[in-house]
C-alpha cells in the first residue's frame, strides 16, 4: 500500500533534509487536518514520526497522536525515539497499531528481539536508515542518521528474521526528501533477498514513475513524505497509479 507520513514538532507538520533539525521546513500547523484530508483521499495507514519525542521521550506528543488517529479513522505506525519497553506500550496504549523502532534496533538487536518475541510481529516495524559505500555495501546509520554503525543490514536482518521480525521500513539516506527518485535496485535486491520481509520504501520519491518503478520490483509499500506536502501529485493520483501499475 501507499502509506503518508507525517513528520511532527511542536504540533507541526514539517520535513527536515537529511534528517538534520537545523534544516527544517515547516509545511501546516495542523497535523489533524492534514491527517484527515489523507483519510478523505483514500489513504488506508499513516506514518507518524514524532521528532520532539524523538529528541526527549519525555516530550512525545501522545495526545497529537492520539487526535489524528481518532479523527482521520486512520491505523497508524508510529516512531520517534523508541529506546524501552514503556515507550512501546505507552504508543500502543494510545491506539497506535504498529511501533516504529530504529536506532535501539541497531545498537541492542537482543532487546529489539526481546520485544518482537513480547509485542508480537504485527506490532513493531524495524525503520533501517542506510548509508551505501562505493563498494556497494549498505551500512546503517543511528540517531536520526547522526551516527555511522558498523552494522550491515544483512547482518541485524539476520538476527531478528528468526525473532519474529516482518516489517521493515527502509531509507537510502541519500534521497530522502530530496525528490530525486528513489533507489529502486536496492529494493529489487532486498526483496530478493529477504522475500518473507515486508518492505515500505522511504527516501526520494519525486513522480508517479517512481511508484511504477516501485511496483515493477515488487516493493510492497511506499512511504510518501515530501512529495505529497509539495504537490508533486495527490494521494489520489498516486493511488490510481499504484493500483494500475
Amino acid at each position: 500500500m501507499l502509506i503518508p507520513a507525517l513528520d511532527i514538532i511542536d504540533g507541526q507538520v514539517v520535513r527536515l533534509k537529511q534528517g538534520d533539525f537545523a534544516r527544517q521546513t515547516t509545511y501546516h500547523s495542523d497535523p489533524v487536518e492534514v491527517a484527515c484530508e489523507y483519510a478523505q483521499a483514500g489513504a488506508e495507514y499513516l506514518h507518524i514520526v514524532d521528532l520532539d519525542g524523538a529528541r526527549d521521550p519525555s516530550k512525545r506528543q501522545l495526545t497529537l497522536i492520539n487526535r489524528m488517529q481518532q479523527e482521520s479513522g486512520l491505523p497508524t505506525q508510529t516512531g520517534g525515539g523508541i529506546r524501552t519497553t514503556e515507550d512501546i506500550r505507552s504508543l500502543l496504549a494510545t491506539g497506535v497499531e504498529r511501533v516504529v523502532v530504529g536506532s535501539t534496533a541497531v545498537k541492542d538487536p537482543a532487546l529489539a528481539a526481546q520485544w518482537l518475541n513480547e509485542f508480537g510481529s504485527e506490532a513493531i516495524v524495524l525503520a533501517l536508515d542506510i548509508n551505501i559505500d562505493a563498494d556497494g555495501q549498505r551500512w546503517l546509520a543511528t540517531h536520526g542518521w547522526q551516527e555511522q554503525s558498523d552494522v550491515r543490514i544483512e547482518t541485524l536482518l539476520g538476527d531478528l528474521i528468526p525473532a519474529g521480525c516482518k516489517h521493515v521500513l527502509c531509507t537510502d539516506i541519500s534521497r530522502d526528501g530530496m525528490l530525486s527518485g528513489p533507489n529502486v535496485h536496492l529494493y529489487r535486491d532486498l526483496k530478493i533477498d529477504f522475500p518473507e520481509v515486508v518492505w515500505q520504501a522511504s527516501g526520494g520519491v519525486s513522480s508517479l514513475h517512481d511508484l511504477k518503478d516501485l511496483r515493477a520490483v515488487n516493493c510492497d509499500s511506499v512511504i510518501l513524505g515530501k512529495a505529497l506536502l509539495t504537490g508533486q501529485f495527490t494521494l489520489a493520483e498516486a493511488t490510481e497509479c499504484w493500483q494500475n501499475a
